[in-house]
């Protein structure tokens, strides 16, 4: 016998604070169980920016971004390069000055890893930055 009562299942979604940071936390998942593709999504213009610089530096391969009409999406081909890489939040100030600090406190070395700094001339390395004679907000790292 059927009762007049419907029952509703209800389904949650977590809402994606911060996408670069989860996407950078699948690319070191990925990273760790050896794969040699991920996706990531949602992908954003700062995401994007952010891969550039790996791809440059070395750490990923060739990427693809899909764009399906709803939110965009990107195939990363990695390489086993990367060993860890991450958000800094909130994305504190620097000054020219505050990059021998900052990158002996988030590095493991001088010789390897990058600090991804996005200035008002656009987003670069540490390295770049300080060539450059810029001073920005942090956004991330890896190495």
């Amino acid at each position: 016998k059927l009762s007049a009562t419907a029952e509703y299942i209800i389904v949650v979604e977590m809402v994606r604070a911060n996408p670069v940071a989860d996407n950078l936390k699948v690319i070191v998942n990925a990273e760790k169980r050896g794969k040699k593709q991920v996706l990531l999504r949602p992908m954003s213009k700062m995401m994007f920016k952010f891969l550039r610089i790996m791809q440059k530096q070395g750490y990923i391969g060739e990427f693809e971004i899909i764009d399906d009409h709803r939110s965009k999406k990107a195939v990363v081909e990695l390489i086993g390069r990367i060993n860890k890489c991450g958000v800094i939040s909130p994305n504190y100030d620097i000054k020219l000055s505050d990059y021998e600090k900052w990158t002996n406190n988030i590095l493991p070395s001088r010789q390897f890893g990058h600090l991804v700094i996005t200035t008002n001339q656009g987003v670069f390395t540490h390295e770049e930055a300080r060539l450059r004679k810029i001073g920005g907000k942090i956004i991330g790292f890896f190495y």
